[in-house]
């Protein structure tokens, strides 16, 4: 009997983490455009895989990071910095540069990168 119900357990689990799996990748994004946008306007995300402020700025886009400008800074080995983010003087983590030359540091609430950009930040829900 405890097999049982430890099956079905299992069997119900599985099916609905296939609905969910389903779901989620069905729908589009929610910032797909606005990320895309983003670099459109000639925004620059540099960061480094290291980094968890870079992560959590990935992390507001959720699946859209895949769009983001993204601009990877590290080597490897975490130990230098390639030579694109040398040739752009990027000093730390993230820094979002934009087409006017200014620059933000740190992570940047997707309503400031609207704001500098003119892309539209659409209401997720």
């Amino acid at each position: 009997m405890k097999k049982i119900i430890i099956g079905g357990g299992i069997v119900l689990f599985l099916v609905g983490f296939g609905f969910w799996g389903y779901y989620s990748s069905a729908r589009p994004a929610a910032l797909d455009e606005f990320a895309k946008c983003l670099n459109d306007k000639g925004a620059k995300f540099y960061g480094a895989f290291w980094c968890p402020h870079c992560q959590n700025q990935k992390a507001m886009f959720g699946r859209s990071q895949k769009y983001l400008p993204y601009v990877e800074c590290s080597t490897p080995d975490t130990k230098g910095q390639l030579q694109v983010c040398i040739d752009k003087k990027i000093t730390g983590y993230p820094t979002w540069e934009f087409a006017d030359g200014s620059r933000e540091s740190g992570e940047v609430e997707p309503a400031l990168l609207a704001e500098k950009t003119g892309c539209v930040l659409p209401e997720v829900k």
